[in-house]
């Protein structure tokens, strides 16, 4: 049976040297950073990230998070390069490369060609003097005092810490760019912030016969079996022009219902509310999201320019659009 105590306590110190391994960064993001952030920014081709081993697994992830924040980039292992990928790197490309030790073979290996194609380099290492600095345009010191590895061997401190400068660089980059919540979604159409993002209330409402509506005339009796037979919890009130006029809810309903009111001898412009809360079609989705929440509300009329009805969405036709 293994004790609880020593783990934990193991635990913690392998947080707390990854931590401080981190916290160490701050004070060397100079001047270098600055230059290999507008290195990036003035990029023409795509950002080429490379290393081998636990780097090469942390310059996959920094190659996407470049992708997904407005900087085109992949990554290419360097053991595949040697053997014909190399070729995917072009003259308008920028290398950011990474190792600790700065002497990784496959690395060094390709270095040459690099060299020969003229393409910028920065250089994510702990070792300022290495081979791979001394061929980089720019060196960041990704180094810590001690893996959080026991036997300070397996790479873990220093991985976080490459993987920590290469989200520096990203969200740096990103905010020199300009880079936006609607870029960030573009990017992500599929995931949630996306839909919240890029989905507008057209693309979710329902529309034609599926619509409620009433003329101020109608009964209340008719207004309630309009509102059962469209299912939205609510039932708008228009004009002759199909000019929405007043909403009738279910919160309007128990209204009716406190003050004992004929079914059949009220008039649906007597019990609706009167203007109330509208939609337009081009509104994000998300808008339309916010203004439910903010005044307690589950459906929404949606109108043109002229305030004439198109549309009407509840609140679950929201989560199946998966805004909510």
């Amino acid at each position: 049976m293994y004790a609880s105590e020593p783990m934990i306590a193991r635990g913690r110190r392998v947080l707390a040297t990854e931590a401080e391994a981190v916290a160490e960064l701050q004070h060397r993001t100079g001047e270098p950073f600055a230059q290999a952030c507008r290195l990036l920014l003035s990029c023409e081709g795509r950002v080429v990230v490379t290393g081998m081993g636990k780097s090469g697994h942390v310059a996959n992830k920094i190659a996407a998070t470049l992708a997904s924040t407005g900087t085109p980039s992949f990554f290419v292992h360097p053991a595949e390069a040697v053997h014909g990928d190399i070729g995917m790197i072009t003259g308008k490309d920028v290398v950011l490369a990474i190792s600790n030790s700065g002497e990784t073979d496959e690395l060094l290996t390709i270095l040459p060609v690099i060299k020969r194609l003229d393409v910028p380099m920065i250089a994510l290492t702990g070792k300022g003097e290495s081979t791979l600095a001394r061929h980089a345009a720019v060196t960041l010191d990704v180094s810590v005092a001690a893996e959080a590895c026991p036997l300070n061997l397996a790479p873990t401190a220093s991985t976080t810490a490459a993987l920590a400068m290469g989200d520096a660089l990203a969200v740096a980059v990103l905010e020199a760019r300009g880079f936006t919540e609607e870029d960030f979604a573009r990017s992500h159409p599929g995931g949630a912030l996306g839909r919240r993002l890029l989905l507008h209330v057209e693309e979710v409402m329902r529309t034609g016969t599926d619509l409620p509506a009433v003329g101020p005339d109608t009964s209340l009796r008719d207004g309630l079996l309009e509102m059962s037979r469209k299912g939205l919890g609510m039932t708008t009130v228009v004009d002759a022009g199909r000019r929405v006029v007043g909403i009738f809810t279910d919160g309007d309903l128990r209204r009716a219902l406190d003050r004992q009111l004929d079914l059949r001898g009220t008039r649906m412009g007597e019990v609706m509310t009167a203007g109330g809360k509208v939609a337009r079609p081009r509104m994000l989705a998300a808008e339309a999201v916010h203004l439910m929440e903010t005044h307690r509300i589950t459906a929404l009329p949606v109108v043109d320019d002229d305030g004439v009805l198109v549309g009407a969405l509840n609140v679950h036709d929201l989560l199946r659009a998966g805004v909510m």
